[in-house]
């Protein structure tokens, strides 16, 4: 029974790292996007090659809060997995769980409290 459960939080585990990773590699992409456009814009190039790469920019733009909430429901999903197994919490894989669990929280929309 153990090594399904540690099966399903190792593939958790890999979601969410996916995940956080995708969402960094957007806005990356929407970054280095925003440069592109500015050097075009100041080369004085063609007005229809400007509106197109301001939609790639808008594409990449709008992928953000589409992997930051993918993002969040597996985190959400992890974090509960691992706490109702935490009679693996010595094992390496729930250890590593956790490092991931960290490491993505940063990427987690930040949600303002009242």
């Amino acid at each position: 029974m153990a090594d399904v459960r540690i099966r399903q939080i190792k593939i958790k585990t890999g979601v969410v790292k996916r995940l956080a990773k995708e969402k960094v590699v957007y806005e990356k992409e929407a970054e280095l996007q925003r440069n592109r456009i500015q050097k075009i814009k100041d080369e004085g190039q063609d007005e229809h090659n400007i509106r197109k790469q301001e939609e790639v920019l808008q594409e990449s733009l709008m992928m953000v809060p589409d992997c930051q909430r993918r993002l969040q429901k597996a985190f959400a999903d992890l974090k509960s997995v691992l706490e109702t197994e935490q009679d693996l919490k010595g094992s390496e894989v729930y250890t590593a769980a956790e490092q991931v669990l960290t490491d993505a929280e940063p990427q987690l929309p930040q949600t303002i409290t009242s």
